[in-house]
Parts: structure tokens; C-alpha cells; sequence
């Protein structure tokens, strides 16, 4: 079959906007600002929800239960999320390339998943215990995995590719911009994890609102989904690894993901153990996490929407993404080699002037790379486990580093020889510039 033989597939003469042809047409009209701005919105209510567990709220719950094995724990905790995540990023995105619903084929999943993961987030607020925290950890990143999945695809589904590394940038400061909320919801309960929770679930399904009023998903008819095989649908998700440059895009973000959570997972156990922050300057580290990501989150919010531009503008995605990815390489040095508030300082800076151009311009070249229209949530799905494996991987690498092999000295080394192997590989890529 193909896509004249889909009935609304090709746009009927006279149709202009973002709804002519149907969810599989190429996008060729660009998208309004109310648009863009929902798609904001969404990835920083989602990465709200995401990082203020991740980067304070979790690292106190699990001191709360053993501080002699808060590390262990949030090894533990943080890995089965990101087990979790690795399948339903995928899994959800399929669901939503097949979803015929009136309403679209990404909405019904964003409100969906904002659902689960506020839910599971209120929960935590009054887990008894590890197994529970855990558990319901999962669960947040079942719920929010699937809006983002939902969410990544809308971008490819709606925006033209002159105008994709733009609105890639926008979409990375709304993330970034969710991770520095997170960072202050943290900060602003004072230790009291379980309200920071519940403030993270507020700010989830605040996020998702404009959105699901402002979308535009056009619809998928009836007749252009493929009856289910299971065997060739679980199948098909791997498939896509079959395309080289699609692979070679994956282990690139594979490798800078890896790279970047290693140097961020102990961020709150650095400033405490290796900086002595309290000690040295009398503020207490979560206040530390936030100062240093709200430096981080003001050079992402520049360098994503610059680098977004000047992607779009040159034509151009490889150069930038190697770029980028040695100078993420350069800031786990400079923690590396000066762990102290003034190299944390300098170190968070520079990574986040290095990772905002990068979230633009490598999630650009992505979309470029994409086998098949029809699987667009599927195939981001499985890039999305190049985001979410490093969770995994990153705190079995870290840990062995952090306790075994040198402190934080030799885990920063080693996050940036993985970093640097990301901007290695780019240049196998062909078929984008």
C-alpha cells in the first residue's frame, strides 16, 4: 500500500494548515507560536517531574530509609525507572502511531501519561518503604515516558525540517527549563521530599493543558492502520537499527547520555563528600544542586535556542553536534580535576553551553533519519532508550568509580572519554550533513 492509496493521505486541492493530508503527510507548513509553546510546556511540566526526583528529592528519600546505603539504594531506585523507561518509551509511541482516535494519535497518550505519572509521583510522597519507593518510581517513569514519547513524535508529525532544530531548541529549553523547576522545588521544601513530590505532580499535569487545547494532531484514518501481528510489531523495534545512520544517531546519544548522567547521578553526593560544601562555604548541598543547575539551565536556555537557529540557518546538523558533544566532554574534566564550588561553578557552565546546542541540533538530525513516517513514535521510542539506558548504565559504571577506582576524579575522566566517543561516531552518518 501506499500513501495515495490511504484515503486523506495526499492533501485535497485548496487545504492549507497544519491539519491538510492526514498524520503521515510530510509536514510542510510551519507551525504558530500558541503550537510550539504547548510542546514547551509539556517537556518542562515532564522533566519537572523527571529531575526533581532524580537530582535531590530520590537522594533524600533514599538517605531517609539507610544513609549508610543511600547510594545503593539510588542505584537501585533510579535503575529499574530507567528498566522501565526503556520499554515504555517504545512501546508508547507505537501505541500512538496506531491510536485512531478523534482527538489525534499523540493527545490521548500526553494526558494519559501525565495521569499515571502524578499519580505515582503522590504516591512516593508516602512510600513505607524502598520496595514501594521503587515501584512506584517505575510507574512515574511508565506515565511520563509515554507523554514523552507521545510528545517527541508530535514535533516530526507537525514541523517542517527548516524550521525543526528551532522548535527542537525550544522544546530543549522547556525541558531545561523543567529541570531548574525541579531543581527549586527541591530546594524551596527544605528536605521535605514528600511535598516536593506532590509539587512535581502539580507541575506535570500543569504542563500538559495548553497542549491538549492547542494540538492540532490530525486524526489517523481507520483504513492506515495496519492490522496487528504481534510477532512482526514487537519485532519492528528493532528494525529500525537496520538503517545504519538511524543506528549510528542512536549510539551517538547513547554515549553523550551515558557521559552526562554520570556526571550529573552523584551531583548532591559530590558537593557533600568531594566539595565539603557546607564546610567550605556553609550552604547546604541540595541549595549547591540548585545554583549550579540554575547555571546550567540558563547557558542550555541560550546555547539550544541559538544553536537551533543557526542549524536551521546553515543547513548543517554534524559539525554542531560534534562540537557540542566535546565541549560536554570538557566540563566533566574541569569537575574532574577541580572539585571545588569554583570548578563546579565553571563546569556546570560549560556543560550546559555544550548540552543546549546539542539537545537542538542532535534531536534535528534525528528526525531526518527516521525510517518510516508511519512509525515516527516508535522509532523516537527506540531512540528515547538512548535517553533512558544511560540511567541504567550510568549508575553500574559510577558507582565501582565512586567507591572503588578513585573517588570522583576518575569518574569524570571516564565521562568524558564516553562523551568524546559520542562526537567520534557522528561522522557516520551520511545521509545528514
Amino acid at each position: 500500500m501506499s500513501l495515495s492509496d490511504i484515503p486523506g493521505a495526499v492533501p485535497e486541492p485548496g487545504l492549507v494548515g497544519p491539519r491538510q493530508g492526514t498524520a503521515l503527510a510530510e509536514p510542510t507548513d510551519r507551525v504558530r507560536p500558541l503550537w510550539t509553546t504547548g510542546v514547551v510546556l509539556v517537556n518542562l511540566g515532564i522533566n519537572a517531574a523527571f529531575f526533581g526526583p532524580i537530582q535531590v528529592l530520590l537522594s533524600q528519600q533514599a538517605e531517609h530509609f539507610d544513609a549508610g546505603q543511600k547510594e545503593a539504594i539510588l542505584a537501585l531506585v533510579t535503575g529499574a525507572g530507567a528498566a522501565v523507561s526503556m520499554v515504555a518509551n517504545p512501546l508508547f509511541g507505537a501505541f500512538s502511531d496506531r491510536t485512531t482516535s478523534r482527538f489525534g494519535r499523540r493527545v490521548p497518550w500526553v494526558l494519559a501519561g501525565a495521569i499515571l505519572g502524578a499519580a505515582a509521583l503522590i504516591g512516593l510522597a508516602g512510600a513505607p518503604n524502598v520496595a514501594v519507593m521503587t515501584l512506584l518510581w517505575c510507574l512515574v517513569q511508565a506515565g511520563c515516558n509515554g507523554a514523552y514519547a507521545a510528545i517527541t513524535a508530535a514535533v516530526p508529525d507537525r514541523v517542517p525540517v527548516p524550521q525543526r532544530a528551532t522548535v527542537g531548541g525550544l522544546a530543549a529549553m522547556g525541558q531545561t527549563v523543567g529541570i531548574l523547576l525541579g531543581a527549586v522545588i527541591a530546594a524551596v521544601v527544605s528536605g521535605n521530599f514528600a511535598l516536593g513530590y506532590v509539587a512535581c505532580a502539580a507541575a506535570l499535569v500543569a504542563g500538559v493543558v495548553m497542549y491538549l487545547f492547542k494540538s492540532d494532531d490530525a486524526p489517523l484514518p481507520a483504513a492506515a492502520r495496519p492490522a496487528l501481528n504481534w510477532a512482526d510489531f514487537m519485532f519492528s523495534f528493532i528494525r529500525p537499527l537496520r538503517h545504519p545512520d538511524f543506528a549510528w544517531a542512536w549510539i551517538t546519544r547513547l554515549l553523550v547520555n551515558i557521559g552526562n548522567h554520570m556526571v550529573t547521578l552523584y551531583l548532591l553526593f559530590f558537593l557533600a563528600d568531594a566539595v565539603h560544601l557546607k564546610e567550605t562555604t556553609g550552604m547546604e548541598p541540595a541549595v549547591g544542586v540548585l545554583v549550579l543547575t540554575g547555571l546550567y539551565c540558563v547557558f542550555v536556555i541560550i546555547t539550544s535556542v541559538i544553536g537551533g537557529r543557526l542549524s536551521d540557518r546553515m543547513g548543517k546538523r554534524k559539525p554542531l553536534v560534534i562540537a557540542s558533544s566535546a565541549i560536554i566532554a570538557a566540563a566533566s574534566l574541569i569537575l574532574a580535576f577541580a572539585p571545588t564550588w569554583i570548578g563546579g561553578i565553571v563546569g556546570a557552565s560549560v556543560l550546559g553551553i555544550g548540552f543546549g546546542a546539542y539537545l537542538a541540533v542532535d534531536f534535528a538530525l534525528i528526525t531526518q533519519v527516521l525510517p518510516s513516517a508511519g512509525d515516527r513514535g516508535k522509532d523516537l521510542g527506540v531512540i528515547n532508550i538512548a535517553n533512558s539506558l544511560p540511567q541504567v548504565i550510568a549508575p553500574v559504571l559510577a558507582w565501582p568509580f565512586v567507591t572503588l577506582w578513585g573517588g570522583y576524579v576518575s569518574l569524570y575522566v571516564a565521562a568524558a572519554v564516553i562523551g568524546l566517543l559520542g562526537a567520534v561516531f557522528v561522522v557516520k552518518i551520511k545521509g545528514v550533513d
